[in-house]
């Protein structure tokens, strides 16, 4: 649990515009499950800028402070039970020139007395009914769970403290936490109101001038909140190893679907020989990481195991970049249209991710009429395996024909007489694990409700530009500096074929004198070999000079993410408007342009469609596009009023630190995206029945 990591300048602003105690409020409530009280509240825009200003004061405004911090990352502690501890300060050492870490415990007592002659260890303060510990002794025992064996900080090498800071008090009123038989060391300091000139030179000594390096990123790393990106993880691991380091909720689906498999794969009982779970939630859950676990443990038990996905940008990420040049690793990834004709021997396990996805009907254009999908396509999947576990997302269905719900597929088990059994997952991962900017995505989107003001919080960062040329900069900046960066976009403008034996793309996503082609519409490379096929755009590294859309994206992340809104979607006066989009056949130059802005996807656009169903699967393309990023997402709309409306919401970012460029993070963290394999690497074989390694890499 963290509820906001700014500098102490940062902070400050964030307070200016009113805007930090409602966003530590609201993270407040998700975390604890309870409504901050009002001296809670109260405490937090009095001692956190009272610290912050002291901080400035000092000349060391760029010193993050990560607020009510737990430091726990026992899964067996909820976090409405964490302790945390009011601030932690990190920033770079003076001298060591190494991190530099300082525990705060705030408060806004301005009298103290001792509660009896004999302890210097408790104290009474006016207003509370029972005595208080000696700030020491608290800023010991946090010290103790950030740094002792299970602590973030644990193994690192760093400088650390720990004070009390009593803005309200003086030396006089508080004696007895400054007495000589007060607690002592490294945590017992106790700053008052009339000594600021000592708190300043003291944080001097133990923070230096500004690095340009984000250090709170290293607390942060520590705790798992960065996670490893999913493609990195299956490179080091080619597919093979358990390197997922499941959490909470995730551990538990992972566990229970595991022991259930057992009764079915190696029970007698012909009534539970076959059996379907359905795992649900939203973007950045970890429904991958659960199936990928899943699948390298059930192989290493030497299962028959398949991967099925209905993207064909998650499935060719796998297939052509995780498994390049490994036929073995390839294969073991499917399509949902796989499954018209049943294997002759039903597989073990058949895991089925985006299963929001499914289509009433397998069809397949390169196969004759005689092999197309006769029968739902759940039940395809149902009949190929004795056990199936699906993973969805119902509000990432963004074509009429993907009929992937929870209903459908327990309908289908129940005709069957399959047992079905069912997870939901809610904790995100994704986004820098700011739950904070999925809540504003969502309400953004909302079609009933108004969308609030984004607020900084330290985990995700969002900026509307105000032309696709400086989205462009930036998201080239971050890519050369060693990010995964892409640009999206609405599917807003026709999407021409490549043209002639080179293969030339068309610069279709035209907005005002800025031309830029969507990402190749081809099986192949294009343009003489330097531009990528579809299937593997998002990962290859030449395929940052093409525009992405929602089912080029689904399914995977980058660092960055440019999201370019077009006219499907625009806003009008307290409410979202969506349209339908034409184009016409530019004779001169033989290609498609757009004659009415809109929607030009022509499955969604279709007039069938009713205004209800286009609506949702707009509003869907666009929650997929905005959730693509792990740490900045760039917006631009080509609608002006549109526009304006992100700019208020998004707010100024032009604060000192706030973006979260590839620069600023500490050397140490830049840890280089993982190229695609060299072709024949050789694939390590377990036994049959071997036992999966323990896991090695966060992953959400």
């Amino acid at each position: 649990m963290l509820l906001l990591k700014l500098s102490a300048a940062d902070l400050l602003t964030l307070d200016e515009r009113h805007r930090m105690v409602p966003h530590l409020a609201a993270r407040w409530k998700h975390f604890r499950g309870t409504d901050a009280s009002d001296g809670e509240r109260d405490a937090w825009a009095e001692s956190l800028v009272a610290l912050a200003r002291a901080m400035v004061d000092a000349g060391r405004g760029h010193v993050e402070m990560v607020v009510e911090c737990s430091a726990t990352i026992d899964e067996s502690v909820s976090p409405k039970n964490a302790p945390t501890i009011d601030v932690v300060l990190l920033g770079r050492h003076p001298k060591s020139h190494g991190l530099s870490v300082q525990l705060v415990e705030l408060k806004r007592w301005s009298t103290v007395t001792r509660v009896e002659a004999a302890t210097a260890e408790l104290v009474s303060v006016p207003g509370m009914r029972k005595p208080k510990k000696h700030p020491a002794l608290q800023l010991g025992a946090t010290f103790e769970t950030f740094a002792g064996e299970s602590g973030p900080l644990h193994g690192l090498t760093f400088e650390c403290g720990g004070f009390a800071y009593l803005h309200n008090a003086t030396e006089e009123s508080v004696s007895p936490l400054l007495g000589f038989d007060a607690p002592t060391g490294a945590y017992s300091h106790v700053y008052t109101g009339d000594r600021h000139t000592q708190l300043m030179h003291d944080l001097r000594k133990h923070f230096g001038e500004d690095s340009g390096y984000s250090h709170a990123e290293i607390l942060l790393d520590r705790m798992n909140l960065r996670n490893t990106p999913l493609l990195d993880a299956m490179i080091m691991s080619r597919g093979e190893d358990t390197v997922f380091t499941l959490r909470g909720r995730q551990k538990e689906v992972a566990e229970h679907v595991r022991q259930r498999a057992a009764y079915v794969l190696d029970g007698q009982d012909e009534k539970t020989r076959r059996a379907v779970f359905v795992v649900t939630g939203g973007a950045g859950t970890g429904k991958s990481a659960i199936g990928l676990q899943l699948k390298a443990e059930f192989e290493a038990a030497g299962r028959e195991v398949r991967y099925a996905s209905g993207s064909r940008a998650f499935n060719g990420a796998m297939r052509h970049h995780v498994g390049y040049g490994n036929t073995e690793f390839k294969e073991s990834f499917t399509y949902f249209s796989s499954y018209t004709t049943p294997p002759a021997e039903p597989l073990d396990v058949l895991l089925c991710d985006e299963a929001h996805r499914l289509r009433d009907r397998s069809t397949n254009h390169r196969l004759p009429r005689e092999k197309q999908g006769t029968k739902p396509q759940v039940e395809e999947l149902l009949d190929a395996s004795r056990l199936t576990v699906f993973f969805l997302d119902e509000g990432q269905s963004v074509r009429p024909n993907e009929v992937g719900t929870v209903q459908l597929i327990k309908d289908a088990a129940q005709r069957r007489g399959t047992p079905v059994v069912s997870y939901d997952l809610r904790a995100q991962y994704r986004c820098g694990g700011s739950d904070a900017y999925v809540r504003w995505v969502r309400d953004l989107l909302n079609p009933t409700e108004s969308p609030h003001k984004w607020i900084p919080d330290g985990l995700m960062h969002v900026e509307v530009v105000d032309s696709p040329e400086e989205m462009e900069r930036i998201i080239y900046h971050e890519a050369h500096a060693g990010a995964s960066a892409r640009m999206v976009a609405g599917f807003c403008w026709p999407w021409n074929k490549p043209r002639g034996d080179a293969k030339r793309l068309e610069a279709d996503v035209r907005i005002g004198d800025w031309h830029r082609p969507w990402n190749a519409d081809s099986e192949s490379y294009c343009e003489n070999g330097s531009v990528p096929p579809s299937k593997i755009w998002s990962v290859h590294e030449a395929g940052l000079g093409q525009i992405g859309c929602v089912y080029t994206a689904q399914g995977l992340e980058w660092d960055w993410c440019g999201v370019i809104m077009g006219d499907d979607m625009v806003w009008r006066d307290d409410r979202w408007v969506f349209r339908r989009g034409r184009w016409k056949k530019d004779k001169k130059e033989k290609v498609r342009r757009v004659a009415i802005p809109g929607s030009l996807d022509d499955e969604v656009r279709n007039t069938n469609l009713d205004t209800a169903q286009f609506e949702a699967c707009v509003r869907n393309a666009y929650h997929v596009l905005l959730t693509r990023a792990s740490r900045a997402t760039v917006l631009y709309s080509t609608d002006e009023e549109t526009h304006k409306h992100l700019k208020e919401l998004a707010g100024d970012v032009h604060i000192h630190g706030l973006r979260p460029s590839r620069e600023n993070l500490p050397p140490d963290l830049r840890i280089p995206h993982q190229k695609r394999p060299e072709r024949g690497k050789a694939r390590r074989t377990r036994p049959r029945g071997s036992s999966a390694q323990d896991p090695q890499l966060p992953l959400f």
